[in-house]
């Protein structure tokens, strides 16, 4: 696997690290896979499967406002389309055109409604439990976490065994545990802010919005593949064929014993579906470039 570096970026004002990887001489390249995390997470949830693709890919996975090691300042606009326009603007500012997308979690609408607003920077998209939603009602943890009050209560009371209970109940082949105790460290006040932020301004997950993004992205018939972790309490996996609607070249894999986190509870298996996916993305379009003079 290959060695990923961590760079600190600024946009508009908002501290994000990126974690950063490639071939030699990629660290130009305006095409690169853009790795996206949800809710818990930071870009530190992809190294590993990042660092399977960065030997033929220049690969990006930057830590979102309010999560990881990013700024988290209480005035940024912790909804979907905020967080498409500071992925749009961490994009231009790095010089990426040409995107593969790797998205999770919330990481999904995030990144596809940046879709929707630069179709033509997109090049391919990978769902890891995640994706366009019709019809979706918030899990349970969302439901509490829109309350107020009873969201406050509930993430400033919560301790690490509860945590490691939850992304057990989450992930019935276990996740690791420096990745859980990472998680927990990093949900500090700011991220809780933005949690709450966040869900809150997310009224209707399953509504018009589907329908919006999936008109606009289904023209584009972009290659897509969807990684779906059967036993997910959050999100259910009769949406990864639901995908299909939107993406129709979709290739859709369920995995019948990860959960939420497939990538990190099965890895090898996740790696052993996108890699081969991206390099088919990639590497042709190497090949038909014009060799520099």
């Amino acid at each position: 696997m290959a060695r990923l570096t961590q760079r600190k970026v600024s946009v508009n004002g908002v501290d994000c690290p990126v974690l950063e990887g490639g071939p030699a001489g990629s660290e130009g390249s305006e095409e690169a896979v853009v790795f996206v995390h949800g809710n818990p997470g930071s870009g530190r949830d992809w190294t590993d499967l990042a660092a399977q693709v960065a030997p033929f890919a220049r690969v990006l996975a930057p830590d979102m406002p309010g999560f990881g090691r990013a700024a988290k300042p209480r005035d940024f606009n912790y909804t979907v389309e905020g967080y498409a326009i500071h992925l749009s603007a961490l994009l231009h500012q790095l010089g990426i055109r040409r995107v593969h997308l790797v998205l999770h979690d919330f990481g999904g609408p995030w990144g596809i409604v940046w879709g929707t607003l630069e179709p033509y920077h997109l090049a391919s998209i990978t769902l890891c439990n995640t994706g366009l939603l019709p019809g979706y009602r918030w899990h349970v943890m969302g439901r509490l976490w829109r309350t107020p009050v009873v969201g406050e209560l509930l993430l400033a009371t919560q301790t690490r065994p509860a945590f490691r209970l939850a992304m057990r109940l989450a992930n019935p082949r276990g996740l690791p545990r420096e990745m859980v105790d990472r998680m927990y460290d990093e949900m500090d006040a700011g991220t809780k802010h933005a949690i709450r932020r966040l869900y809150r301004a997310t009224g209707d997950p399953g509504g018009p919005m589907n329908t919006v993004a999936s008109s606009l992205l289904r023209p584009l018939d972009l290659p897509a593949l969807v990684v779906w972790g059967a036993r997910d309490p959050y999100i259910p996996v009769r949406y990864a064929e639901i995908q299909r609607e939107t993406f129709r070249r979709a290739k859709v894999a369920v995995l019948p014993d990860s959960g939420h986190w497939p990538f990190a509870d099965n890895p090898q298996a996740v790696a052993g579906l996108v890699v081969p996916f991206l390099r088919e993305q990639i590497e042709p379009q190497r090949s038909d470039r014009p060799a520099a003079a």
